[in-house]
């Protein structure tokens, strides 16, 4: 059993599918009601392949799981197999940056922790007869991340140099990634090989804090004492999490060449069957996986932006109720209502620290999350060889113009 789960992320992709194939007979299956629609792989970044992400996805009991990789579909087919393999229905997305430069809030911090006037979205239920048309897209974003990507670890290397380490690009970080298959590379692989570099010379407890300290970085109580304990499964990804919340601010180049506008982006779901969603973050406070320092984003002026959101064509917000308070969700949740904008949700899964479930999405009033998971089940399917069949298509829009009657159609159509 512990061979065929070390296989799950073998780099052939036969011999992931054949190890959760093993997997999946060994073991029962029990669905939940819990869905999750926010899993990120190794084609972004994840200790996860796809067969992974499915296969624990199943064993916390899911009754559905959906891909959620940054700036890449490359993840999406196998994902699909997997799902098959192991009885799990699926959906399929991608995240990506869209730049609010003609829009109000170009001045502004959105969503984004790095760079004012960038917002994440997210396509869900991503059917295979549009992946074609995101991929041409992808090209472009591609190419000049790879470019940035090597300016901000030139940068990265000043601000570490009095630790007398250095990262490679090439040697270090890429090599963390699937890009030589079409996967992205983002901040997280960068600060992760800095991670791995850090922990080789200076190991781990209080000889790496010191390291830290000499780079003059906060780190909060919760980080400090995860990074105190030498024997930490997770030690790694959390000190990356730390170097996240704090040190990115002193290497970031802003994104620009990379970004589609959000016009284009709402072009681009239209054109592939996606339905395209805002993904709300919201003032943070104490944050869940600790890269995330406490910042103001987006309630100061959220009615504004959920009344741009809808005027703009975006068909969804998505949010994680684990990660935001009663009442952000609650004023949340009643303006998309009133924009009649679909609200999707997912935890966020991006380490191993994180549990595939979001406990909060159990109670009462998140019912309708689940609903909406099945239905991005249903308009994938009924969109995988037509992309007009999608929901939010000309043909849902004419016979189904109100949001509950979507719902209701593609979550039976799911079941």
């Amino acid at each position: 059993m512990q061979e065929l789960l070390q296989k799950l992320n073998h780099s052939d992709v036969n011999e992931r599918l054949s190890a959760l194939s093993a997997l999946c007979k060994a073991e029962s299956y029990t669905p939940t009601a819990d869905v999750n629609n926010h899993i990120h792989t190794f084609y972004s970044f994840s200790p996860y392949s796809p067969s992974a992400a499915v296969y624990y996805a199943r064993q916390a009991g899911l009754s559905t799981a959906g891909i959620m990789d940054h700036d890449s579909v490359s993840g999406l087919s196998e994902f699909r197999k997997a799902g098959s393999i192991a009885g799990l229905p699926v959906t399929c997305g991608l995240e990506i940056r869209v730049s609010l430069a003609d829009s109000p809030f170009y001045n502004r911090r959105v969503n984004n922790p790095d760079q004012d006037g960038v917002a994440y979205v997210a396509l869900h239920s991503l059917p295979k007869a549009g992946e074609g048309a995101v991929a041409k897209a992808l090209e472009k974003v591609s190419a000049a991340r790879g470019e940035r990507n090597r300016a901000m670890t030139k940068r990265l290397n000043e601000i570490i140099a009095p630790l007398e380490i250095a990262i490679s690009y090439e040697d270090d970080i890429v090599p963390l990634s699937k890009a030589s298959e079409g996967g992205s590379v983002t901040e997280r692989h960068i600060l992760f090989a800095l991670s791995l570099k850090l922990m080789e010379k200076f190991g781990k407890g209080e000889k790496l804090l010191a390291a830290l300290a000499r780079l003059n970085l906060p780190i909060s109580e919760k980080n400090r004492r995860w990074l105190s304990d030498v024997e930490n499964p997770h030690y790694a990804y959390d000190l990356l999490g730390a170097l996240k919340g704090e040190l990115v601010a002193s290497f970031y180049i802003d994104a620009k060449d990379e970004l589609l506008s959000a016009k284009e982006a709402v072009a681009l779901a239209k054109a592939s069957g996606a339905i395209i969603a805002y993904a709300y973050l919201g003032d943070v406070t104490d944050s869940v996986t600790g890269d995330k320092r406490q910042q103001a984003f987006e309630d100061a002026y959220l009615d504004e932006l959920v009344a741009y959101l809808h005027e703009t064509g975006f068909q969804a917000v998505t949010y994680m109720p684990s990660r935001n308070t009663k009442a952000q969700l609650d004023r949340l949740r009643k303006l998309c209502e009133k924009a009649g904008l679909l609200q999707i949700s997912g935890e966020d899964i991006n380490s191993p620290r994180q549990g595939f479930i979001c406990h909060a999405a159990r109670a009462p009033e998140f019912a309708n999350l689940t609903d909406a998971a099945w239905a991005l089940i249903g308009s994938e399917k009924a969109a995988e060889q037509d992309v007009s069949k999608a929901m939010f298509g000309p043909e849902d829009n004419l016979l189904r113009p109100e949001l509950s009657a979507k719902v209701a159609y593609y979550k039976n159509l799911a079941r």
